[in-house]
């Protein structure tokens, strides 16, 4: 039996017109990069463009990347104060997702680094286009749970989501759209 998937889709946390100016501005201003990750010996694309924002000395390393902050710039910086409130976690860094159609994707994972502490709160704004983001039960690999994130809406993974569940977001061909994805996260530098 699996643990309750303890989190909450919030939709409409920005409005229409908020969140189609931030969408535009990031996909204008942040420095984009396709970073390569190595499993079992092989170098491989991500299928997605990344980029890392944090606090000046926050570092973040998964899959053999790693990336340092040099500090948020304002329009992040305000974003990340109002998901703060709404999410009552503080947050000193956040990976952003660019998927440029419907063809990029994330496989399987749990966001379980260590610097991330032992039940950490990921909060997740999504711009652009919807995607469907699956939840799967860690023990039984079998039981899932969908969410449609659309445009504006904030998914909240609190405290043992990312102990008893993963998370992907699978391709979707007929997505012709891009969409942005910011998942805020705080990271232990000390770690």
């Amino acid at each position: 039996m699996s643990s309750r998937l303890n989190a909450e889709l919030i939709e409409g946390f920005l409005s229409s017109t908020e969140a189609d100016e931030l969408l535009m501005e990031l996909t204008n201003t942040l420095e984009w990069r396709q970073e390569s990750i190595t499993l079992y010996g092989k170098s491989h694309p991500i299928p997605r463009l990344q980029c890392f924002v944090a606090s000046k000395g926050v570092g973040y390393r998964y899959s053999n990347l790693t990336m340092e902050g040099s500090g948020f710039p304002n329009i992040l910086e305000s974003i990340k104060d109002k998901i703060e409130s709404t999410a009552n976690h503080t947050f000193n860094a956040v990976l952003c997702n660019l998927y440029r159609d419907g063809h990029d994707s994330m496989g399987w994972h749990s966001d379980n680094e260590p610097e991330l502490g032992e039940q950490p709160v990921i909060a997740s704004l999504s711009l652009g286009s919807s995607r469907t983001f699956r939840f799967r039960d860690l023990k039984s690999r079998k039981e899932t749970i969908d969410f449609e994130l659309s445009h504006g809406s904030l998914l909240i993974m609190n405290a043992g989501v990312q102990e008893y569940w993963e998370h992907s977001v699978p391709k979707r061909l007929r997505v012709k759209q891009p969409r942005i994805n910011l998942t805020f996260r705080l990271i232990d530098p000390t770690r």
